[in-house]
Protein backbone atom coordinates (compact mmCIF):
# COMPACT_ATOMS: atom_id res chain seq x y z
CA UNK A 1 0.00 0.00 0.00
CA UNK A 2 1.43 3.35 -1.05
CA UNK A 3 1.35 6.37 1.21
CA UNK A 4 0.64 8.77 -1.67
CA UNK A 5 -1.06 6.74 -4.42
CA UNK A 6 -1.47 9.63 -6.89
CA UNK A 7 1.91 11.27 -6.36
CA UNK A 8 3.47 9.97 -9.54
CA UNK A 9 0.31 10.40 -11.64
CA UNK A 10 0.49 13.49 -13.87
CA UNK A 11 -3.27 14.09 -13.76
CA UNK A 12 -3.12 15.00 -10.07
CA UNK A 13 -0.05 17.21 -10.14
CA UNK A 14 -0.59 20.96 -9.72
CA UNK A 15 2.07 22.04 -12.16
CA UNK A 16 0.26 20.40 -15.06
CA UNK A 17 -2.22 22.82 -16.54
CA UNK A 18 -5.33 21.99 -18.50
CA UNK A 19 -5.08 23.62 -21.91
CA UNK A 20 -7.42 24.16 -24.81
CA UNK A 21 -11.14 23.54 -24.80
CA UNK A 22 -11.12 21.98 -21.32
CA UNK A 23 -9.51 25.11 -19.83
CA UNK A 24 -12.15 27.35 -21.40
CA UNK A 25 -14.93 25.13 -20.05
CA UNK A 26 -13.41 25.16 -16.56
CA UNK A 27 -13.12 28.96 -16.45
CA UNK A 28 -16.65 29.30 -17.83
CA UNK A 29 -18.10 27.05 -15.13
CA UNK A 30 -16.09 28.75 -12.40
CA UNK A 31 -17.30 32.14 -13.58
CA UNK A 32 -20.85 30.86 -13.92
CA UNK A 33 -20.76 29.44 -10.41
CA UNK A 34 -19.43 32.73 -9.03
CA UNK A 35 -22.09 34.72 -10.89
CA UNK A 36 -24.92 32.48 -9.67
CA UNK A 37 -23.63 32.76 -6.12
CA UNK A 38 -23.51 36.58 -6.31
CA UNK A 39 -26.98 36.66 -7.87
CA UNK A 40 -28.37 34.46 -5.07
CA UNK A 41 -26.81 36.65 -2.40
CA UNK A 42 -28.19 39.83 -3.97
CA UNK A 43 -31.68 38.35 -4.29
CA UNK A 44 -31.46 37.21 -0.66
CA UNK A 45 -30.62 40.74 0.49
CA UNK A 46 -33.51 42.22 -1.50
CA UNK A 47 -36.07 39.64 -0.34
CA UNK A 48 -34.99 39.83 3.31
CA UNK A 49 -35.10 43.63 3.29
CA UNK A 50 -38.56 43.66 1.73
CA UNK A 51 -39.96 41.04 4.13
CA UNK A 52 -38.50 42.70 7.21
CA UNK A 53 -39.85 46.09 6.09
CA UNK A 54 -43.33 44.62 5.63
CA UNK A 55 -43.20 42.92 9.04
CA UNK A 56 -42.00 46.14 10.67
CA UNK A 57 -44.70 48.27 9.03
CA UNK A 58 -47.46 45.79 9.89
CA UNK A 59 -46.21 44.81 13.34
CA UNK A 60 -44.88 48.05 14.74
CA UNK A 61 -46.75 50.59 12.63
CA UNK A 62 -50.25 49.25 13.08
CA UNK A 63 -49.62 48.52 16.76
CA UNK A 64 -48.47 52.09 17.38
CA UNK A 65 -51.47 53.53 15.51
CA UNK A 66 -53.91 51.42 17.54
CA UNK A 67 -52.08 52.35 20.77
CA UNK A 68 -52.35 56.04 19.93
CA UNK A 69 -56.06 55.71 19.17
CA UNK A 70 -56.71 54.08 22.54
CA UNK A 71 -54.17 56.36 24.31
CA UNK A 72 -52.23 53.37 25.57
CA UNK A 73 -48.68 54.04 26.85
CA UNK A 74 -46.53 50.93 27.00
CA UNK A 75 -43.74 52.67 28.93
CA UNK A 76 -44.51 54.40 32.18
CA UNK A 77 -42.32 57.47 31.77
CA UNK A 78 -44.05 59.61 34.40
CA UNK A 79 -42.08 59.93 37.59
CA UNK A 80 -41.98 62.31 40.50
CA UNK A 81 -39.18 64.87 40.60
CA UNK A 82 -38.09 63.58 44.02
CA UNK A 83 -37.57 59.90 43.22
CA UNK A 84 -37.41 57.47 40.33
CA UNK A 85 -38.92 54.67 42.42
CA UNK A 86 -42.47 53.71 41.50
CA UNK A 87 -45.12 53.37 44.19
CA UNK A 88 -45.98 49.70 44.70
CA UNK A 89 -49.32 50.50 46.38
CA UNK A 90 -49.06 47.62 48.87
CA UNK A 91 -52.41 47.84 50.56
CA UNK A 92 -54.60 45.00 51.71
CA UNK A 93 -56.89 43.80 48.97
CA UNK A 94 -59.78 41.39 49.04
CA UNK A 95 -58.84 37.72 48.54
CA UNK A 96 -60.66 37.61 45.14
CA UNK A 97 -58.23 40.13 43.66
CA UNK A 98 -55.28 37.85 44.44
CA UNK A 99 -56.76 34.90 42.57
CA UNK A 100 -56.78 36.74 39.21
CA UNK A 101 -53.60 38.79 39.24
CA UNK A 102 -52.74 38.57 35.55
Amino acid sequence: MELFPHYGDNRYHRRNRIIGKEAAEMTFFKGFKKGVKMFGQNIGVIVNTALLAIVYIIGVGITSIIAKLFRKHFLDLKHSPHSYWSDLNLKKKPMKDYYRQF
